[in-house]
């Protein structure tokens, strides 16, 4: 018997994005589609002295997309854009089946690395924050 795709874990982080309210004076916005699944994924950002210091996010996706966004604004805040590159290169690395990951608790969502056709799910959170942090400068 495999092991089911969406786990206990999975689902906790799905019910808890957190920085879903908007934030006043945003530095930097993004928006993102992914193509595949047709996922949703915005994020305003404010920014001191180079740093992600505070996030508001608008998440339609599936539960790994929202899962991943729940671990994309757990760890966000103090980040760097620098940062914030490594991590999404790390976690394409991670998706592939190299090293470890990148981020916090990306070890939850596993049970998506072998199937190619959610991995745009889980990286479109990071995708899309490293473009609002972008769009910032």
């Amino acid at each position: 018997m495999t092991a089911p795709l969406y786990t206990r874990d999975i689902l906790r982080l799905a019910a808890s994005i957190p920085y879903l309210e908007p934030i006043e004076e945003v530095d930097g916005y993004a928006e993102k589609r992914s193509p595949t699944c047709g996922s949703r994924v915005s994020v305003g950002v404010r920014m001191t002295e180079g740093r992600v210091a505070a996030l508001s996010q608008s998440v339609e996706a599936c539960a790994f997309g929202q899962a991943s966004a729940a671990l994309m604004g757990a760890g966000a805040v103090g980040r760097s854009e620098a940062e914030l590159r490594e991590a999404v290169t790390g976690i394409e690395r991670w998706l592939s089946g190299d090293d470890e990951p990148s981020w916090p608790g990306m070890e939850v969502l596993a049970p998506a690395r072998a199937r190619k056709g959610r991995h745009g799910a889980i990286l479109l959170p990071f995708v899309t924050l490293l473009a609002a942090v972008e769009d910032a400068r």
